[in-house]
């Protein structure tokens, strides 16, 4: 089958969630999901798995790095555990932040795995700590509900900026282009969140790229004068249903300098 796409010009009010770009390009069907940023810049393809640029960030023993609620968070076997029930849940949105750095350009790769009958969570990247482990900035998203994943969503900002298979421009004057690149139901079938899946994340300049156990998700690049050039790392543990949810293999690659510390907030 040949893909098709579909781009649409929207000018973005304030607040405006870009609501009615998703379902522009949502019209649009695509053909089998994109190799890796096939038609990107070099400087943003991902980085091998071998490439000795990464360090590791957990260090599967214990929370060394990283601060939250750790009656939510805590390391079992291995890996990082995010957990809740009905009767011990946050009452909103809680974190857990990376302490060591402040980061511009950079990729992320980690694994997750959800062991809940429903889940939502998300990767937050350039973002900024409100205190009390509550976080405002991008995230690459991640939940049951079938059309989240994938997302790359705006935290207390703009909400969903790009659905899965959506490429996405805003320019300095706040104008919106979006194009369907591959077909959002096909690009679910990549992944089966039960088992252990990678999340790569890269962002260089206004420039961001996520792939899901390696085939592309969303590609945006964001000039808007509320875009973030900085910040700090972090997983969120969403509010609402009881979840439970592992990560591991958290690697990051910093791609020029880190900018400073993180802060405690």
């Amino acid at each position: 089958m040949k893909p098709r796409s579909s781009t649409t010009r929207i000018l973005n009010r304030p607040g405006h969630r870009l609501a009615a770009l998703w379902l522009a390009a949502g019209l649009a069907c695509s053909a089998a999901p994109a190799s890796p940023a096939a038609d990107a810049d070099p400087a943003l393809q991902p980085a091998a798995d071998d490439d000795p640029g990464f360090v590791p960030l957990f260090d599967g023993e214990s929370l060394k790095g990283w601060q939250g609620d750790e009656r939510f968070w805590s390391v079992d076997d291995g890996d990082l555990l995010a957990h809740t029930t009905e009767d011990h849940r946050p009452q909103g949105n809680t974190f857990l932040i990376w302490e060591d750095g402040v980061l511009r350009d950079f990729e992320l790769v980690l694994e997750y795995k959800i062991e809940s009958p429903a889940a939502n969570s998300g990767i937050q990247i350039r973002s900024e700590h409100l205190g009390d482990f509550v976080v405002r900035g991008y995230q690459p998203d991640i939940a049951t509900a079938p059309d989240i994943t994938g997302t790359f969503y705006e935290e207390r900002g703009r909400g969903a900026l790009a659905r899965r298979g959506v490429r996405l421009r805003i320019d300095g004057q706040g104008e919106s282009v979006a194009e369907t690149f591959a077909d959002a139901d096909e690009l679910a079938g990549a992944y089966d969140q039960s088992e252990w899946t990678e999340y790569r994340i890269r962002a260089v300049g206004p420039h961001f790229l996520t792939w899901i156990n390696g085939v592309l998700m969303t590609d945006v690049i964001d000039e808007a004068p509320e875009a973030r050039a900085e910040g700090i790392l972090a997983l969120q543990l969403h509010a609402g249903s009881p979840l439970t949810m592992r990560f591991r293999n958290i690697r990051l690659k910093v791609l020029g300098e880190e900018v400073g510390q993180s802060g405690g907030g």
